[in-house]
């Protein structure tokens, strides 16, 4: 196999960056990472126990057979289509396979649900025959609301047609001992996968988690293992650490996290667009925490260097064969400026599977040099009890306790920024709130919308505006997607960030077998649970309501911030 290329241009951190290499290299980090010493992240003993069944990532599945034999099952039964019912890791990767590959001829169609919004539900179920579609299941814990909540639902379409058998339409990943596999037991599954329990849900790409999906996309699952094998040999071996290309990576992010260049700002050419939401949730959630953390930037468009300030690190990562010209270009010119930038050349799209291992090896050293424990996840158990509570409070009155809005039209409803003035337009009370900004800062747009294109573009223009006129990094997210991504950083991470909720009234609203509240509802509680977990931080944040008039009211938005 051709070795992909990694550059690492450091600029004024050169000098520093070999001296840890040094010093790492006397630590025979790499011989005690694959020696799964746990104490490589601190001396805390219960720390290190719990990390210590969180390393089975490192080691990669040796035999593919029962993934492909299953799926030539699935392709002899006829069926289309394949819906991965997931949150955070159980569907990133999914996402990015779907994206990045689409099908292979004669194989199902990977569809991913990782939104609660009824509307997204309900656009899965009028593009798919559901007789024909077989549902993944996906849970580390096997009991994860949202993905048992679609599972619930979509077993009792399969009822009403009468199926004899709904169950042969579903298969089940979990850990071993999870509820999940009691209900693939109760409502007979077709098939459960054990997915090992030393593997984290954002470490699980290459596991049962990931390579299933691949597997029924048809997707070559074989080369993909063997392509991060080969990462693993590059960085298992006594190669000193600033050749050896995971781990070097690591613990550049870590140094530049060090000097407060912790916005980690990705650039993918055209072809590996949708590697970026799979690593953005690695990043954030296993650093952001402790009030520390690095920050992934993906989707932003490369700009010229007068846009960013010192806090950017950029990671070029681009297929060989991509037209690259224009944006080698821009690279070159920020390195000139003394920009930090990482370059890594993939030679195919199979090359995702070492890309994989690369990032999950770096995130991992990047912790170790940041001072964190980048396995657990502290604080996303904050947004998951506001949100229960919600629910409660919504099943004991019928409606949810929200204090008085801080600015209100005929359209849009807007909670938080105290600083503002009720009477002011819409355009003031947004300019109240972008003044709370500060250099080296963040705006997070945070949509609990269904995702479309119409709403992925305007905002999208809305993050360029903002980055451009305040020369601050943006990210977009959808919820609640992102509750189980970027949400850990955004609670535990550094107070660098804005965020601005948006949310809307459901034009429809479909019931949760079993549940006394619906998924608008659910949908609904998620979001009000969020920003009452980061306004209880004291973050910066305010919370839009748009109505029913979803695209109409989020372009007023736009139009405002385009003034602002």
């Amino acid at each position: 196999m051709k070795q992909m290329k990694q550059q690492i241009d450091f600029g004024i951190l050169k000098d520093e960056l070999k001296e840890i290499y040094s010093n790492l290299d006397e630590e025979q980090i790499a011989k005690r990472l694959y020696a799964k010493d746990a104490y490589l992240w601190g001396t805390d003993i219960d720390q290190a126990e719990k990390i210590s069944n969180r390393l089975g990532w490192l080691d990669l599945p040796t035999n593919m057979d029962e993934l492909i034999e299953f799926t030539d099952e699935i392709r002899k039964d006829g069926f289309r289509y394949v819906v991965l019912l997931g949150m955070g890791g159980s569907s990133l990767c999914s996402e990015v396979a779907k994206e990045t590959f689409g099908n292979a001829y004669g194989y199902p169609e990977l569809l991913v649900l990782d939104n609660t919004a009824p509307t997204a539900i309900l656009s899965i179920e009028e593009y798919i025959t559901i007789e024909e579609t077989l549902f993944i299941v996906a849970s580390k814990s096997g009991n994860t609301m949202e993905t048992i909540s679609f599972f619930r639902y979509f077993y009792a379409q399969l009822e009403k047609q009468e199926f004899k058998n709904p169950g042969n339409n579903f298969v089940a990943i979990t850990d071993e001992g999870t509820p999940l596999i009691d209900i693939a037991k109760e409502y007979k599954f077709r098939k459960v996968f054990i997915n090992p329990t030393d593997i984290g849900g954002r470490y699980s790409v290459l596991s049962n988690f990931g390579l299933l999906p691949m597997a029924l996309m048809g997707l070559n699952i074989n080369a993909i293992i063997e392509s991060a094998e080969h990462m693993k040999s590059f960085c298992s071996s006594n190669t000193s650490i600033e050749y050896n290309q995971p781990i070097a990576l690591g613990v550049a992010l870590g140094i530049a996290q060090r000097n407060n260049i912790d916005k980690v700002t990705f650039v993918l050419s055209y072809s590996i667009q949708a590697f970026g939401v799979w690593v953005e949730q690695l990043i954030a959630e296993s650093t952001g925490k402790h009030g520390k953390g690095l920050i992934p930037i993906s989707g932003e468009l490369l700009s010229s260097p007068d846009v960013y300030e010192s806090d950017r690190i950029f990671v070029h990562i681009y297929l060989a064969d991509d037209d690259n010209e224009i944006t080698f270009q821009k690279i070159n010119t920020l390195k000139e400026k003394g920009f930090p930038v990482i370059s890594i050349e993939l030679n195919d799209k199979l090359d995702l599977g070492a890309e994989y291992y690369r990032w999950e090896i770096a995130t991992a050293i990047a912790g170790k040099i940041i001072g964190i424990n980048p396995f657990d996840e502290p604080n996303v158990a904050e947004g998951k009890k506001n949100t229960n509570d919600l629910l409660q409070q919504w099943q004991s009155t019928g409606s949810f306790n929200i204090k008085e809005p801080s600015w209100k039209n005929d359209a849009i409803t807007i909670y938080g920024n105290t600083n503002a003035v009720a009477s002011s337009t819409l355009q003031e009370f947004i300019q109240s709130f972008i003044d709370q900004a500060h250099p080296n800062n963040y705006i997070a747009l945070l949509a609990y919308l269904e995702e479309t294109d119409i709403r992925t573009a305007l905002l999208q223009s809305e993050r360029m505006q903002l980055r451009d006129t305040l020369k601050i990094a943006t990210t977009i997210g959808y919820g609640p997607r992102y509750l189980h991504s970027t949400g850990q950083l955004h609670k535990g991470g550094p107070d660098s960030g804005l965020y601005i909720i948006i949310t809307a009234d459901d034009v429809k609203d479909i019931d949760i077998p079993g549940q006394a509240f619906s998924f608008g509802i659910l949908h609904q509680a998620q979001s009000l649970g969020d920003f009452r977990s980061l306004a209880d931080k004291g973050r910066r944040v305010i919370y839009i309501q748009l109505g029913k008039n979803i695209d109409e009211n989020l372009q007023e938005i736009y139009n405002a911030l385009k003034k602002v």
